[in-house]
């Protein structure tokens, strides 16, 4: 199995993964290329799921009762 390589940014992962769905979806490439395609693309939702919770963690909001900050907490 071929290493994948990781992206650059969160943003340039989505603008692989968009390019991966058009071409799946518009017949652009074989049956095999189309499944290589779709595991580079699990490989880039991995990717961008983990960035999404690496901020997440790193997001911080001003707590004016103490004037602290504390760590943002989404519901």
């Amino acid at each position: 199995m071929v290493k994948i390589k990781s992206p650059e940014s969160f943003e340039s992962a989505i603008v692989e993964l968009e390019k991966i769905v058009e071409q799946i979806e518009n017949d652009e490439i074989s049956l095999e290329s189309a499944l290589e395609k779709y595991q580079h693309g699990t490989f880039l939702v991995k990717f961008c799921q983990d960035k999404l919770k690496e901020v997440e963690h790193k997001i911080k909001i001003l707590d004016t009762e103490a004037g602290a900050l504390k760590d943002f907490i989404l519901e």
